[in-house]
């Protein structure tokens, strides 16, 4: 999950991540879909992580779109970081499962 707070108000980018491939854009919004994503999100203990720029970028992109190889580093940090928080690492994960499982 991937939010952004900037002056045209607050936009949310969620991501889906398999393991297999590279992880997918699953919801995109601002305002009050934003705010939706976010309540979702956080009432499941999907990890956010807050980059307005990485947010506007991935808005961009289509439902179900994989994300591009330039952002692969990037992601890959993220996805670290979300596994961390949770004392997991990607061999921990289950095949086909999502980071919030």
């Amino acid at each position: 999950m991937n939010k952004e707070t900037d002056n045209h108000g607050k936009a949310a980018v969620a991501l889906n991540y398999d393991g297999e491939k590279a992880p997918t854009i699953t919801a995109t919004g601002t305002h009050e879909l934003a705010e939706e994503i976010i309540r979702i999100a956080r009432e499941h203990n999907v990890p956010l992580y807050e980059n307005a720029e990485l947010a506007s970028i991935l808005a961009r992109l289509s439902l179900n779109e994989e994300i591009p190889e330039s952002l692969y580093r990037v992601i890959a940090e993220i996805l670290a970081f979300a596994f961390h928080i949770r004392g997991l690492t990607p061999d921990d994960r289950q095949p086909g499962a999502s980071v919030d499982q």
